[in-house]
């Protein structure tokens, strides 16, 4: 059993003494500064970091002793934290502690004490509280990452109406508290309730019809201009001869490992699918058209299986799908009527996401700042919509990286930048298709059929991989990516 006695404490009101300065003094310190930043703290500790003393230059509460701890430091604290590798002086600040009558919390040794530290979500007025009883600060930490996802960001909104509602509510205490809960109760119901289902299907039902409708439409395409209706019989019967099994099963490969790449860390399907198409030896000049022809079904399975399995926030993919969608339109215009200019944009393009996937490797070692927000993610799905379509490439790298490196949470940008994509390749596809009067849908068949069985696969390990795991796996596949796309690019610029 969980005895634990949960409260929130002023620790604004009381004093606190730290015992200890390097990595573990550090992450407690930012803990405290995070959640009660005019708390006075003493810290000491024989030897203090750069880092401890940097983030104390910051707040003029923070006072730091250089030396070793001594039994009166406890004199000035009314409550203590230990954050020292060594049990025995861990075992000896408890005991003093204990009997000057101060709490105290000794970092990884639950038996020394008297209070835990709970890993927290925030969003706003609004803190939930994580224990685990000591077994387990990883799950704690999980747990909050989930929770932080699933609350939305204008809880801040409700609470405070809730508060202007509280206080013009009128009668007494029972009748108040059975108003609140009918205006709540809506918070609490299950989402199988007919006043949810609607919302929670519909942009499913959005992509599965789209994707039905741009099928219908490139089939029907096909159909018309590969069959001569004249000597339909003759045609068929030459079809086995024609139909190369080992360049299907290449590019079924291709499309499989594409997306599950793209599907689950939200960016590489254009570099991966590409590399795969010139090795193979299919002339570059159509390279793009194929690949976009393919990412059209994959990316419809893959943000089909991203909503499904609940990986879409929806604040961020209406805020990114319509100016993506512009984007990629007016990338694909102008792709077809300045084809010789695309090799250009993707120069700079390559090195700003070089620098973001050093950032986001940067990021994935460091403590989650609740200031770092993303501004303008409406241009800057604009500019990947257009970039991905003019350039061949640039939405998930340009997008996800971006949004990733202000530390969303990966699984969320992931997903909604994957469920964005499926509209924004669509857009740029049927603009191609407008201008070209064609789509090389049967030479893309294999890369179509491994992307759609590689999207749900992808689509639910994005919610299965360990946070800091997805921050240096997109990062590293970022600089990789990106460098190789910055050193065809020079090439190409060199070779015209």
């Amino acid at each position: 059993m969980n005895n634990l006695f949960p409260v929130f404490v002023k620790l604004e009101h009381l004093r606190l003494l730290i015992v200890g300065g390097g990595h573990v003094g550090l992450e407690k310190l930012q803990g405290v500064l995070q959640n009660s930043p005019a708390t006075a703290i003493t810290l000491v500790a024989p030897v203090i970091s750069d880092a401890v003393r940097a983030l104390a230059a910051q707040h003029p509460n923070v006072r730091l002793v250089v030396r070793a701890y001594q039994r009166g430091d406890l004199d000035a604290a009314d409550i203590a934290i230990v954050a020292v590798n060594d049990r025995a002086v861990s075992e000896g600040v408890a005991k003093d502690a204990r009997e000057a009558g101060v709490l105290v919390n000794v970092a990884d040794t639950p038996d020394l004490c008297d209070f835990y530290l709970s890993s927290v979500v925030r969003k706003g007025n609004l803190k939930i509280a994580i224990s685990t009883n000591g077994k387990s600060p990883t799950i704690a930490k999980r747990l909050k990452e989930e929770l932080g996802g699933m609350i939305p960001d204008e809880m801040e909104n409700v609470l405070d109406n809730m508060q202007t509602i509280r206080q013009r509510l009128n009668g007494d205490f029972p009748e108040k508290v059975k108003k609140l809960n009918e205006l709540t109760k809506v918070l609490v119901a299950k989402q199988e309730t007919p006043v949810l289902q609607p919302r929670h299907s519909r942009w499913q039902k959005v992509v599965k019809w789209c994707l039905f409708a741009f099928c219908f439409m490139i089939i029907g395409h096909a159909i018309l201009s590969y069959v001569p209706f004249g000597g339909m019989i003759e045609f068929f019967r030459g079809l086995p001869e024609r139909f190369d099994v080992n360049g299907f099963l290449i590019m079924t490969l291709a499309g499989f490992l594409a997306q599950m790449v793209d599907g689950s860390m939200g960016l590489g399907y254009g570099t991966i699918s590409t590399t795969f198409l010139l090795a193979y030896g299919v002339p570059p000049a159509i390279v793009s058209s194929r690949v976009h022809s393919a990412r059209v079904f994959s990316s419809g399975v893959s943000g089909y299986s991203h909503h499904r399995f609940g990986n879409i926030n929806k604040k961020l993919f209406r805020a990114i799908v319509v100016p993506g969608i512009i984007g990629a339109v007016l990338g694909a215009t102008m792709a077809y009527f300045g084809q010789t200019y695309a090799k250009y944009v993707r120069v700079p393009l390559s090195l700003y996401t070089i620098y973001l996937g050093y950032y986001i490797l940067r990021k994935a070692f460091a403590k989650r700042n609740p200031k770092d927000k993303v501004k303008r993610a409406g241009w800057l799905a604009s500019v990947g919509g257009f970039t991905d379509a003019f350039a061949g490439g640039g939405w998930g790298t340009l997008v996800t990286s971006t949004l990733i490196s202000k530390r969303r949470n990966p699984r969320y940008v992931i997903g909604s930048v994957c469920l964005a994509e499926f509209f924004v390749v669509l857009a740029s596809s049927i603009t191609f298709f407008i201008l070209l009067e064609s789509i090389p849908l049967l030479d893309v068949a294999g890369m179509i059929l491994g992307g759609v069985i590689a999207a749900p696969i992808a689509a639910r390990l994005a919610g299965k991989l360990p946070v800091k795991t997805m921050f240096i796996s997109v990062g590293a596949l970022v600089i990789l990516t990106s460098c190789n796309t910055l050193w065809k690019a020079i090439l190409q610029v060199l070779h015209h």
